[in-house]
């Protein structure tokens, strides 16, 4: 167990040096930092200033290692509107942001793995019909236009939620809802499919010649199986959320970091989109590494794979 853990941590790390890398290096292939954040009318003088300051000045290798130092001692630099640490307005918006993926999340679980299970347990009846088509809906409806679809009906012609911001619990239904949806496909497809495997295993079949009634082989035999491939599938369906978010917060005005990030690159603020796409960066590699290292323990078969 020590040495899957061991190995997990090790690739944790390397992927975060190579965000890292990509990040630092895909900014300056776009163009010159000091142009993309100086107005085009500011003088020579004021560009050379602002490029010492910001240590544009060195050569690269010299940015890239104090960049390292930096993000090692928790600095992703500050912001160029707000004038203050980045990673504090990052924080500020972080929880609405948690929420919405959790509770996207949370109605995606709620329908697809009950709507699974039954679909799969009764392959091609009525069930099965159903799942099958909110499994295709799920993953071909854009999640945005599923957004604005859902303020139309339920906030403006019925008035039963609210369309925008982050006010009551009722503010959440909306956004939850159009995020969780392509979720909810993947997840409902996901469950059906190994139930049918399941349900066509030597020790299934076994228990049902010895007369295991059909609830029982649902929570005895198929569940415990379903649940090892959803644990995986769970912490990408998170990270996803989580950058997914960005198109939901815009539609619905919800304050998250998907709005922080859309306001940024409309205000040119370089360094607090940096530092978002780092952080939330961050947020999926830990994730990943929770999920692998309950993978494991879950399945033990893994830790000596």
């Amino acid at each position: 167990m020590l040495s899957y853990v061991a190995s997990k941590l090790l690739e944790s790390l390397a992927l975060i040096v190579g965000v890292l890398v990509l990040v630092f290096f895909l900014v300056r292939l776009t163009g010159d930092p000091v142009a993309l954040m100086v107005p085009k009318d500011a003088p020579q003088e004021q560009r050379e200033t602002f490029a010492r300051m910001m240590g544009l000045d060195q050569p690269l290798p010299v940015q890239f290692a104090q960049y390292l130092a930096d993000v090692a001692r928790g600095d992703l630099g500050d912001s160029l509107r707000q004038r203050r640490p980045t990673l504090d307005i990052i924080r500020e918006r972080l929880w609405p942001t948690v929420q919405l993926a959790l509770g996207a999340l949370a109605f995606a679980m709620t329908i697809a793995i009950p709507l699974g299970l039954a679909a799969g347990l009764n392959p091609d009846g009525w069930i099965d019909r159903i799942a099958r088509t909110v499994g295709l809906a799920g993953q071909t409806i854009p999640n945005y236009w599923l957004g604005m679809l859902l303020i139309v009906f339920f906030a403006v012609e019925l008035r039963w939620l609210p369309a925008f911001g982050r006010d009551t619990a009722a503010s959440l239904v909306l956004p939850a809802v159009s995020l969780g949806f392509a979720g909810l496909g993947q997840l409902v497809r996901l469950t059906r499919s190994t139930v049918l495997d399941v349900r066509r295993s030597d020790y299934l079949r076994t228990a049902r010649s010895k007369g295991v009634h059909a609830t029982g082989l649902a929570w005895r035999h198929v569940l415990p199986n379903v649940a090892v491939p959803l644990i995986s599938v769970l912490g990408i369906q998170f990270t996803y959320l989580l950058g997914g978010s960005v198109y939901i917060e815009s539609v619905f005005a919800w304050p998250g970091l998907g709005t922080l990030l859309e306001g940024a690159i409309r205000d040119t603020d370089f360094p607090l989109v940096q530092a978002i796409t780092v952080f939330i960066a961050f947020i999926a590699i830990s994730v990943h590494l929770l999920t692998d290292l309950l993978y494991g323990w879950v399945d033990p078969r893994l830790r000596v794979a």
